[in-house]
This record gives structure tokens, sequence and C-alpha cells, in this order.
């Protein structure tokens, strides 16, 4: 009899446990996953303080689902609008914000690691090196490099079943940014414990180690065939990520 009964108390107090996380889990407030709107990010300039929350509220009105495919980075990665059609398929979400460093991504990286992506494609530091070049406060390309293997990291310790995928950073045509560039670049292929790298640069780059003219229309944003070729570099792995759907 006391043998049943003890079964019996026990049998109550997993259910009640098992109950009570249940209900953290369904009742995490969608809100809490994204940063407040008074949040500053310190080395953000006056017009990305105000992009940054405009695109908070859009990403909380419309969250990302388990299991898709994120892109994550700046205007660069922004600017491509659709990445679905791009690839002309569905389930990739769009997380980039014009004028965003890589501080502004560390700060916004719980609703990827909710959703437990089925992969993220990491595209950020350009920004953070306009501010160190303009000294506005990044300290170094070092910094910059380190912030990137730790978005990719937090993501993949907190959400080990994605895919992570970082990319290089991009030439441009401006010949002071060439060495911060490389330096950045080099730090992550050294790093590559956390993270799948893509040597985007490479694909971007002429003879002179400068964009290539055609692939830019400012210096830094992509044209359409700037985007066809960075498209046409991924293809492969998104094919081989959708196979597995």
């Amino acid at each position: 009899m006391k043998q049943q009964l003890l079964i019996k108390t026990l049998i109550i107090s997993l259910y009640f446990c098992c109950g009570i996380n249940l209900f953290a889990q369904q009742s995490t407030p969608i809100d809490s996953l994204y940063p407040d709107t008074t949040l500053k990010i310190t080395y953000h300039n006056a017009w990305t303080s105000k992009e940054y929350p405009r695109r908070i509220k859009q990403f909380k009105e419309q969250p990302l689902k388990p299991g898709e495919i994120v892109f994550l980075g700046n205007s660069i990665t922004q600017m491509g609008r659709d990445w679905s059609e791009k690839f002309n398929t569905t389930g990739i979400r769009n997380r980039g914000i014009a004028g965003d460093v890589t501080d502004g991504i560390l700060a916004r990286l719980d609703e990827i690691i909710y959703f437990k992506p089925k992969a993220v494609f990491i595209l950020i530091g350009i920004n953070d090196l306009f501010n160190l070049h303009k000294n506005e406060g990044i300290p170094s390309a070092t910094y910059v490099g380190k912030n990137i293997v730790k978005i990719a990291r937090t993501i993949k310790r907190e959400s080990p079943n994605t895919a992570v995928y970082v990319q290089t950073v991009l030439p441009t045509k401006y010949n002071y940014l060439q060495a911060h560039i490389t330096e950045v670049n080099q730090l992550l292929k050294a790093n590559k414990q956390y993270y799948n790298l893509i040597d985007l640069h490479q694909q971007f780059v002429n003879d002179a180690d400068f964009i290539k003219d055609e692939l830019t229309n400012d210096g830094t944003h992509l044209t359409p065939e700037g985007y066809s070729v960075w498209v046409e570099t991924l293809s492969p792995i998104i094919q081989n990520l959708k196979a597995n759907d």
C-alpha cells in the first residue's frame, strides 16, 4: 500500500514538474525575444539608431518559425529583400538591419536562438570598420572579428543543431578599408571551430583588392549582378539544406 502511494506521488510530482516546464515554454512572451525600443547600441550612428528599432518592430510582427534559414546582417543583407524568392524556395528569412554593427547583432540573438533555425548565414562587419576609420569608438579590427566569432559561437552553443555559416567581409572601393577587411577576414579564417566559413570576399574582389565595379552601385552596396553572384555562391549550400526538409 505504501509502495503504491509512493508511486502515485512520484507520478503526480513528475506530471506537475513537466506541466510547469511546458507552461513556461508555451508562455514565453514574444516581446522578450527582442531588444527593447529604448536600447542604445553604442556604435550605431544617428540614422541607424532610428532604423534599428523600426526593423525590430517588423521582426516582432513577423517572427521567425522553427527550422527556417536566416540571413543575418546589415543593409547588404536587408537590401536583398526576399531571400526565398532569390533562391526560388521558401522558408528563408531576412534579418538584415541597415547600418547595423556586430554589437547590434549580439543584442538581437535571442529570437534566433529561441526559434532554432536550420541554418544562419552571417555577413556583418563593414559598418564597424567604417566606424573604426572615422574614430567613432570601435577599438580595432580585431574587436570586430572577435565579435563575429562571438555571434557564431553564441548561436552554436545555444542552438547546437543550427548550421552556422560566417561569410567573409566583402571588399569595397575604399583603399583605407582594405587592411582592416583583410585583418577581420584572416581572423575569421583562423577561428572556424564554431562555424562553416564562406569566403564571399573572394567572389567579389578584383586584382587590385577592390570590389568589382559591376557588382556595386556605390562602392559598398550591391547591384543586381552582385546579388546574383552571392546567390550563385550559396545555391549549392541552400539546395543541400532544403533537400533535408
